[in-house]
């Protein structure tokens, strides 16, 4: 006797518990991750309904914060994922972070917390650590921003001459430097701690000010200044 569930497709459900129409009744807002995935996708398998076959993919990938810094190559080593699902996905992500870089680029960094939103999509996802600085001009408007090295799991080497060249060569009246903990702890090290006082003690010497030294991860940041330790 088969005691699986039947499989029904989305269009035999209740119309309030189908996506699309549940988007148009109540607004974007009101769907989950996997029902706005699944209106990307448009159809499942013959197994699975897309829904279910978006939140297999967000299991599989270990979560959406994961399914969003993957590759296409990556989504498509999904069943029932081919490239033109995997592509459509991987355009609307990216689309989601252009969107979230513009409106930071539109407005003044007026907080640890304006800045740390925009770094944690810039290298809070990375499996590797990320050192990364964003170069203000008076307004402490964004007006250039560099991957300064990129490292292991656990760390990365820091070079205060290319972060100094670069924020001389934008003309940068301050700057905001940050990197990711892949393990996802926010406690600064002793060398976290002293690059942040070489770097700003460097940034004196062009009267460039070091706003602050964020650390990132996908869940959270940990800012120098806030700490009171610049």
């Amino acid at each position: 006797m088969n005691c699986n569930p039947v499989f029904k497709p989305i269009k035999e459900w209740a119309v309030e518990d189908r996506p699309r129409e549940k988007m148009i009744e109540k607004g974007s807002e009101s769907l989950t991750d996997a029902e706005l995935i699944a209106i990307l996708l448009a159809t499942g398998t013959r197994e699975m309904s897309a829904i279910d076959l978006a939140r297999k993919m967000i299991q599989e990938l270990g979560g959406f914060s994961r399914l969003a810094r993957a590759s296409t190559q990556e989504l498509m080593t999904i069943k029932g994922i081919g490239q033109a699902k995997a592509l459509t996905i991987a355009a609307a992500l990216e689309l989601g972070k252009r969107k979230a870089r513009e409106e930071v680029f539109s407005t003044q960094i007026k907080s640890s917390d304006t800045a740390a939103r925009y770094l944690m999509e810039k290298i809070g996802n990375s499996n590797q650590e990320i050192f990364y600085a964003l170069f203000l001009d008076r307004k402490n408007s964004i007006i250039a921003e560099k991957m300064i090295s990129l490292g292991t799991t656990s760390a990365t080497l820091i070079d205060t001459k290319i972060i100094l060249k670069e924020a001389v060569h934008h003309l940068s009246s301050a700057m905001i430097v940050a990197h990711n903990h892949p393990s996802g702890n926010l406690t600064p090290s002793q060398a976290d701690i002293e690059i942040t006082q070489k770097i700003k003690e460097a940034g004196k010497i062009f009267d460039i000010a070091v706003l602050d030294h964020l650390i990132v991860t996908t869940r959270g940041y940990y800012s120098f200044a806030d700490n009171g330790q610049l």
